[in-house]
């Protein structure tokens, strides 16, 4: 039998904000535990707590950009479980009134656009972190009270590639939008993913488990699949797929039984008495909706129609706003937009991933300028492409200027016909049978020269002088 694979995420977006959802508390990562806390988000007794206004413009930017349609009437409630790491017994959530719902991302399939349904965008605050330790468990309570927005998904999501497509769209919404890091390392950025699988044609849902720790968005691809096979095979051998949470273990690539999945009434929710409904103004949801900056989608399309790019180069740019910003900070300059894209998604990309260095600090390590000057020294034939990459390095480690790289390396390129001619000459006579193949016809064994050639410069002649050169000699 044949079984279809059903996902939904719940994704949860620490705020970039400087206090916490309810009270003053700063907001630093890695902060002495438990010395940002207070007796608000401690949950003492005579204390209450007052809505973060920040929190909900950032809140409603989200919700706009999914294109939700955010509620006029806005309530919080009380989540409640007991752990160590929750002071009050109880988490300041939202139940049956969310802050939006009703919108949807688009993601990219094999089969084309695929429209992902987001069921609700609700905000809530953190609790706090457990570490344990060989002797104890110790609780920090620096999070506590930390604001996060809840992104629900219906169970539209067909694969794990599709999740992990969704996952990369949102992070570069959120981080257009500036409302978070979304450092997953940090846990800015955290994901749940609810799971089942049902025989192909069945409309009602399988069994569902919910995975958690999954601490990177190709874990949750790779969780993702091995759930699907631990369950398709569950169920092919008769067995039933149990309703219960399970853990991801990113060493031994497989997910383990937690515990038992909770329900709605297992967390007994109420409207939280300290925080008072209100109402959101029209006039407010508008104003947020006209401050939305240009999100990656229509930055692609624009890309597209003002830069002559193609619909992938295009995508791969605006996907993230950094390197869509640097893209076009250099063009401005330097008018051949594609060159700039080449070297951007080349040569400049796999430097900064080979060396562990962040996109956002691209234009600290390559100043566009230091850039636009390079090419510039490429299309006057002092140095050619393949001497630029030789020097692109040497530019981002030591911020000299590429013409500085060159004089102290002696790197300009050989245009001279005259230098260029007797160098050929030698490989000529050290090459009579690719000579011969030249001569009849033969392009591989005419680069083959080249190549000769360029060896013998190390790479400083000009390519299309040896080029021109090597057939006017040998008259082809």
């Amino acid at each position: 039998m044949n079984y279809e694979t059903v996902i939904g995420l719940e994704v949860h977006v620490q705020m970039d904000l400087n206090t916490k959802a309810f009270c003053g508390c700063a907001i630093e990562f890695a902060r002495p535990a438990n010395t940002q806390v207070c007796p608000v988000c401690l949950g003492l007794p005579g204390v209450l707590p007052v809505l973060n206004e920040k929190f909900l413009q950032y809140a409603m930017r989200v919700a706009l950009a999914l294109n939700c349609t955010v509620a006029n009437f806005l309530k919080f409630d009380r989540k409640h479980y007991y752990y160590p790491d929750l002071p009050k017994n109880y988490q300041i959530s939202q139940y049956d009134k969310p802050l939006a719902s009703g919108g949807y991302l688009q993601i990219k399939t094999e089969a084309g656009q695929k429209k992902i349904r987001v069921l609700r965008v609700h905000m809530e605050e953190d609790a706090g972190k457990l570490i344990h330790t060989k002797e104890a468990s110790l609780v920090d309570l620096n999070r506590t009270g930390t604001p996060l927005l809840e992104i629900v998904t219906h169970p539209d999501i067909n694969s794990a590639v599709e999740a992990y497509e969704y996952l990369t769209q949102l992070k570069s919404i959120l981080e257009y939008l500036e409302v978070s890091d979304c450092d997953m390392e940090k846990g800015s950025l955290r994901c749940d993913a609810n799971i089942s699988l049902r025989p192909k044609g069945q409309l009602s849902l399988g069994t569902k488990a919910e995975v958690k720790n999954m601490n990177s968005f190709k874990g949750v691809r790779d969780a993702l699949n091995y759930e699907i096979i631990r369950q398709e095979k569950t169920l092919i051998e008769g067995g039933k797929i149990m309703q219960e949470t399970r853990l991801w273990n990113e060493e031994k690539q497989k997910t383990c039984s937690m515990r038992g999945k909770e329900e709605a009434h297992d967390y007994r929710y109420i409207p939280d008495p300290d925080l008072v409904p209100f109402v959101i103004e029209k006039e407010a949801i508008e104003k947020a909706r006209g401050e939305l900056p240009e999100l990656p989608q229509a930055k692609k399309e624009r890309l597209i129609k003002d830069y002559s790019l193609s619909g992938y180069d295009a995508g791969v740019l605006s996907a993230d706003k950094h390197m869509a910003i640097y893209f076009e900070d250099a063009a401005q300059s330097y008018k051949q937009a594609k060159i700039i894209c080449n070297w951007l998604m080349g040569d400049i990309m796999s430097y900064l991933n080979t060396n562990n260095i962040p996109i956002k600090k691209i234009k600290e390590v390559l100043p566009t300028e230091k850039l636009v000057a390079m090419l510039e020294l490429i299309d006057n034939n002092t140095i050619s492409g393949k001497i630029a990459k030789q020097v692109l390095p040497e530019m981002i480690e030591t911020g000299k200027d590429a013409l500085v790289i060159i004089e102290e390396r002696n790197l300009s390129q050989i245009s001279d016909s005259a230098t260029i001619e007797s160098v050929i000459a030698e490989v000529i006579y050290e090459n009579e049978t690719v000579v011969k193949e030249v001569k009849s016809g033969k392009d591989k064994a005419l680069m083959f020269l080249v190549g000769q050639v360029m060896k013998k410069t190390r790479g400083k002649a000009n390519p299309r002088i040896v080029n021109s050169l090597i057939k006017k000699k040998l008259e082809v």
